[in-house]
């Protein structure tokens, strides 16, 4: 990974959690990543590449976005820590499911839970997290804490993701600077109506040049690529605030409601309302 690559990570929750069976959710998707070690028994992660086992020695990750399920029928316990990272890093990066842990790694998970008491999910049903307006109440509670301990815990937070670092590998290997540049003007401007014609002349191009270039950088056509950035955000505000999806829409720059909904059940498999965990 590039040195200049940004990683900022926020803790939202960290806690020591005991099952009997009762680890059994499906369809969880969520815009927050995910840190898990075992300290007893097992269970099985449904990813989209195939179940996976879960068990001591080992620390597993699941980036936002990422849809998975579940499963579980005795008894295990294990650590669970989600964080919310602001720069996107696993939109531009693979990470392995599944690495060794090192002998310093339950240290560093018992410090990390030590220096964050209280931040254990009141109900362990993922609808009672990733469908209601607490990520950034979450987010926010990190206000709350001491200089020194939010210092610790982004130190704690780097040591652990820095596990899966040696074999994490670019989702497209961007070699044109302008392309670069485009991606960060979008990520930045995601809420605006953005033009073929304002990224092309950031890079100095004709638009169809723009379009061949993007498609060649990014394997897929620009306005798709804005589309689904757009319908991600989308997302991440359906379950941290108590906006209409009209507004979201608006706010995303979406003049026609249907097509936004279409958009989003295309792209998500679900509709806005059903994502955001309306009953």
């Amino acid at each position: 990974m590039n040195r200049k690559e940004a990683l900022n990570l926020i803790l939202l929750n960290v806690a020591r959690k005991e099952h009997d069976g009762d680890w059994n959710w499906k369809g969880v998707n969520s815009p927050f990543a995910r840190l898990y070690m075992v300290e007893s028994g097992s269970a099985n992660v449904v990813m989209p590449d195939g179940v996976h086992a879960i068990r001591p020695g080992r620390l597993y990750l699941i980036p936002s976005f990422v849809p998975h399920s579940y499963e579980n029928s005795d008894f295990f316990t294990l650590y669970y820590i989600h964080v919310y990272d602001e720069h996107n890093i696993f939109d531009r990066w693979n990470f392995p499911f599944e690495v060794e842990a090192n002998g310093m790694d339950e240290q560093l998970v018992k410090r990390l839970l030590a220096i964050n008491p209280d931040r254990e999910l009141k109900r362990s049903d993922p609808d009672s997290y990733d469908n209601m307006p607490t990520l950034m109440q979450n987010i926010a509670r990190n206000e709350q804490f001491s200089f020194k301990s939010v210092v610790e815990t982004k130190g704690i937070l780097l040591q652990l993701f820095s596990r899966f670092l040696d074999r994490a590998s670019p989702k497209r290997e961007i070699t044109d600077k302008r392309i670069v540049r485009v991606l960060r003007y979008i990520r930045e401007n995601i809420h605006r109506n953005i033009h073929i014609n304002e990224l092309s002349a950031l890079c100095y191009i004709t638009n169809d040049h723009f379009i061949r270039l993007f498609k060649k950088e990014v394997h897929c056509p620009p306005l798709q690529y804005i589309n689904r950035k757009k319908i991600e955000k989308a997302q991440l505000m359906l379950i941290t605030g108590d906006k209409s999806i009209k507004d979201i829409a608006h706010g995303l720059s979406f003049d026609n409601l249907s097509y936004f909904y279409r958009l989003f059940r295309k792209i998500t498999g679900l509709s806005p309302s059903r994502y955001r965990g309306a009953k």
